[in-house]
């Protein structure tokens, strides 16, 4: 290959990646424009080639670009669809990010970064929350730790009860992303530690402990220490990390 091809096929790829994401854009603001619903078809690849005015393989590529976002569902056989637009690419992405890292990057390992944005954003979350829980809500919670409780004494794991514990803390705050954005975090956390091979609280009566305090804390309507519970719990979470990613405990 001459270098006068070379130099000329360096822009024309970089005009072509500009193209697509001008596509992408163009595709989004007219779902956002004819205010398509998730689930609402698309039109063909045929009308949005006239509407945008570009190539059938352009506009392909865009769609698959959109796809992996989960922006656009492409039903193979039956049509293009408006995605969920869910948090799955980006907890794809925040997954292989954290396990990229090596895992002594800094004192408590790969996990850091994200239980210290899990612990800012419940911290905060929590002193929103502790004014509006009404007392079935704090029983829902209450009866939540009860069953880690009996799992615990039954030597099963209980994630996913800890898991619907703070999906419940919050459900009154009636903001939809809230638990979303928790889910992702919990998802990415989980994913790790999984292939890292680490656990969480050294013990069951623990984890039950730190979750029963912020219960009793919010009963008490008492902010600081709801607050300080939660710190407590992610603290404890943290420790466990940095022991075991330098091999201790």
């Amino acid at each position: 290959m001459s270098e006068e091809t070379g130099n000329r096929r360096g822009p024309e790829r970089r005009s072509e990646r500009r193209v697509s994401s001008q596509i992408q854009s163009e595709v989004m603001q007219l779902i956002l424009d004819r205010r398509l619903q998730a689930g609402a078809p698309l039109p063909t690849e045929t009308e949005l080639m006239q509407d945008l005015g570009v190539s059938r393989n352009s506009v392909r590529e865009a769609l698959k670009a959109l796809q992996a976002l989960d922006i656009v569902d492409i039903r193979h056989g039956y049509g293009t669809y408006v995605g969920e637009a869910s948090l799955t690419p980006f907890v794809d992405g925040l997954t292989f990010r954290t396990l990229a890292q090596p895992d002594d990057k800094n004192e408590t390992g790969a996990l850091a970064e994200i239980l210290q944005v899990r612990e800012v954003l419940e911290e905060g979350l929590i002193r929103r929350v502790a004014a509006v829980l009404t007392e079935p809500e704090l029983d829902r919670l209450e009866a939540v730790v009860a069953e880690m409780e009996e799992a615990g004494r039954s030597g099963r794991p209980f994630p996913e009860l800890d898991r619907d514990f703070h999906e419940l803390l919050y459900a009154s705050l009636g903001n939809a992303l809230v638990p979303q954005l928790l889910g992702a975090f919990w998802t990415v956390f989980s994913r790790v530690a999984g292939i890292r091979g680490w656990t969480d609280d050294p013990s069951p009566e623990l984890t039950v402990r730190r979750h029963r305090d912020i219960v009793t804390a919010l009963r008490a309507r008492d902010v600081e220490a709801a607050q300080r519970a939660m710190a407590d719990h992610f603290r404890g979470i943290e420790a466990r990390a940095a022991q075991e990613s330098r091999g201790v405990g």
